[in-house]
């Protein structure tokens, strides 16, 4: 059974090895279940290495990122997604205010998500924001490569959401129905330098915490990212090659009656004269998943402290937030 533990303090992200997580043998799989268990209570955030994504697929995707932000801006703009009252496509700089009552963030960005075309069961639901992505017409070989890239995430993300599930004493299938088809959304980010003009407490991220279910960041080598901690206070979490970076969304408190975090972060503009590139890939629950207490957690506590909700729902609300858009 499930027993709550208060969080400790941490000084530093954990890294956990997810080589055991693939083997056959369920109790090997369980060890890394606690290590995620762990790091999940004290901080909400953790670097995975052996993750069985090859280091030439991440590097490709930052070089990617670099490659499309370098379009001109007249072709970016061709996709421009907020003009469009819609959240896929080209993000231009300063478009979104991620820490309430502060200035826009420094950065631009790009973002996909499920292409929902007329024969897809969205669309014939009416779920709001159904609709195809926009790619960029000058540049073919941005579509095929940022897709792959994206597929090989999300089936990362569902390998960690069985840890998760472990992590809870639940079934390791819990969330399987839930991320067949996740409403996913996969995004490039480019944070330039900090400008001398820059106004008070403009960051090139505002601190937030994440919406969803599971967070899989790629980050490059220059650094930025930073996390806030039991104390309140703000650690690092500085790139380490061949890792991805995992953070809880706001669903998990709701499945955990606030075991699991979803904790604050925030990305500060380099001093260096360098720009820094990351690609985070929200890994979320179908539009109609229930997104409710555990049962495990249930039995303990014998209430829920949230009431369920759909991750559509959900994730609507907190776009029409930060973006003053509905999800699209």
């Amino acid at each position: 059974m499930i027993i709550y533990e208060p969080p400790h303090a941490a000084t530093e992200i954990p890294l956990i090895d997810l080589t055991d997580s693939f083997s056959d043998d369920i109790e090997k799989r369980k060890k890394v279940a606690w290590e995620i268990h762990k790091a999940c209570v004290d901080t909400g955030f953790f670097y995975i290495k052996n993750h069985g994504i090859a280091q030439e697929v991440m590097d490709n995707q930052l070089k990617l990122a670099a490659e499309f932000f370098d379009l001109p801006i007249e072709e970016k703009m061709k996709l421009d997604s907020v003009n469009q009252h819609s959240t896929r496509g080209y993000e231009p700089m300063a478009a979104q205010t991620l820490d309430e009552g502060s200035p826009p963030d420094l950065k631009e960005g790009y973002m996909s998500s499920v292409e929902a075309g007329p024969e897809h069961r969205y669309t014939k639901a009416n779920v709001p924001g159904t609709g195809a992505n926009q790619w960029p017409e000058t540049f073919p070989e941005f579509r095929p490569q940022y897709e792959a890239y994206v597929e090989k995430v999300l089936d990362l993300g569902r390998h960690l959401a069985q840890l998760v599930a472990l992590s809870l004493e639940l079934p390791e299938d819990y969330f399987d129905q839930a991320l067949e088809e996740p409403l996913h959304y996969c995004r490039i980010l480019k944070y330039p330098p900090m400008p001398a003009d820059a106004a008070d407490n403009q960051l090139g991220a505002g601190a937030h915490t994440d919406w969803g279910l599971l967070t899989l960041l790629l980050q490059d080598d220059i650094g930025g990212l930073e996390v806030r901690n039991a104390d309140g206070e703000w650690i690092a979490a500085p790139p380490i090659p061949g890792t991805y970076i995992i953070n809880l969304g706001e669903m998990l408190p709701v499945i955990t009656n606030d075991r699991y975090k979803a904790t604050y972060h925030r990305v500060l503009n380099n001093h260096s004269d360098k720009t820094r590139y990351s690609c985070p890939t929200f890994c979320d629950p179908e539009y109609f998943y229930k997104v409710e207490c555990a049962p495990t957690i249930l039995e303990h506590d014998g209430y829920a402290k949230y009431p369920a909700m759909t991750a559509g729902e959900h994730l609507r609300a907190q776009f029409e937030k930060t973006f003053g858009i509905a999800a699209a």
